[in-house]
């Protein structure tokens, strides 16, 4: 097969690494097209993917219009020289226009329910619809749901393996605290109407956290001149290494938190849409993995913070609700290569087995 794989966003070379070096031992043909956001590009390069750079999103809505457009052409050009038997990504809107336009079928992977915009830009070209079986949203008869998160592609015991050299490299030991804090760009098409934390709040939120141990920031946007020293420099490869071995991950950012918490790291995430989500939900609700407190009630998730920093037993409790999540769910990166390897065959298999 020919398989054209669209990246889009960090996670989503993560999310896509495992299935492409599957699909090729398999001697399938694969093509990535990304897009240049944060650190797609370094991403790609560090694990020595080739790709073909398709564009960028701007921040306005109306930019977005533009480069929605520009890119489609972009990779319509691409794709048609190159002519895949399928297309994937993740709320994969380019590649879903693209498909129709090559009569080929598209496998959308999708976790974000208020992402509503995209799924009215990709739901009617989509051939299929891959979604957590805790997705919340009814996206129609095309879509397929399966008992994990999309996390678990890449941080499933049988993939990762956690190192512990980004220790060394930072000048710490296992038995040293620290905490990871994350702010967001805010310019995604689903955050628009929503706002994180002020600069006020950040300063405090890092300010409390430091008195228990290291922090270390990763963030989308550029830092404010304070935070700076508290900058990861690490390449962003590493990052899930010091996820693991992190005392506590607090922040904004959805998919950042949700890795913290299938590692085994206790996460609070401070973002008023988590409410919508499904994933969120079930990591809280059913494993307890996972905490997240509207924005407005950021003061609750700072206390909540200090009561687990202070609880010499948390990252022990967590490791513990971890393991419970991981009899629970399937192999992720299983799934992907048997759904697309064997499309659209298998289709009603699918629908049968993988929510067990």
């Amino acid at each position: 097969m020919k398989i054209l794989v669209d990246i889009g966003h960090p996670a989503h070379v993560h999310l896509f690494k495992n299935f492409i070096w599957n699909m090729e031992k398999k001697g399938h043909e694969i093509l990535i097209t990304a897009k240049d956001k944060d650190v797609t590009i370094e991403l790609l390069d560090n694990y020595g993917f080739k790709y073909e750079i398709v564009g960028k999103y701007g921040k306005s809505t109306l930019s977005k219009i533009k480069d929605m457009i520009s890119i489609d052409y972009k990779m319509y050009k691409i794709a048609k020289k190159f002519r895949p038997d399928i297309l994937t990504g993740v709320s994969a809107v380019n590649a879903a226009h693209v498909s129709a336009l090559l009569r080929k079928p598209c496998v959308v992977f999708d976790d974000t329910e208020h992402s509503s915009l995209e799924h009215k830009l990709y739901v009617p070209f989509a051939s299929a619809i891959c979604t957590p079986s805790c997705f919340k949203k009814d996206l129609g008869k095309k879509q397929i749901r399966f008992n994990g998160f999309k996390e678990l592609a890449y941080l499933h015991p049988n993939y990762f393996k956690p190192n512990s050299a980004i220790l060394d490299e930072l000048n710490l030991s296992k038995d040293d605290k620290f905490i990871i804090v994350r702010f967001i760009s805010w310019q995604a098409t689903h955050d628009i109407g929503y706002k994180g934390m002020n600069l006020e709040s950040k300063i405090r939120l890092v300010k409390e956290m430091e008195k228990y141990g290291k922090v270390f920031i990763t963030s989308e946007s550029k830092l404010e001149k304070d935070f700076e020293k508290y900058r990861i420099t690490i390449s962003p490869e590493k990052l899930h290494d010091l996820l693991y071995y992190a005392t506590l991950y607090i922040g904004e950012g959805g998919t950042t938190s949700t890795e913290a918490a299938i590692l085994g790291t206790p996460s609070i995430l401070i973002d008023s849409q988590a409410k919508f989500c499904g994933v969120h939900n079930e990591l809280m609700n059913t494993y307890g993995l996972q905490l997240y407190y509207d924005s407005d009630k950021k003061e609750d998730a700072f206390k909540k913070a200090i009561e687990i920093l202070e609880n010499k037993n948390s990252k022990k409790d967590w490791q513990i609700k971890r393991e419970k999540m991981l009899k629970d769910k399937i192999d992720v990166t299983k799934f992907m290569v048997d759904f697309i390897e064997n499309y659209p065959e298998g289709l009603y298999e699918y629908k049968c087995n993988y929510l067990k």
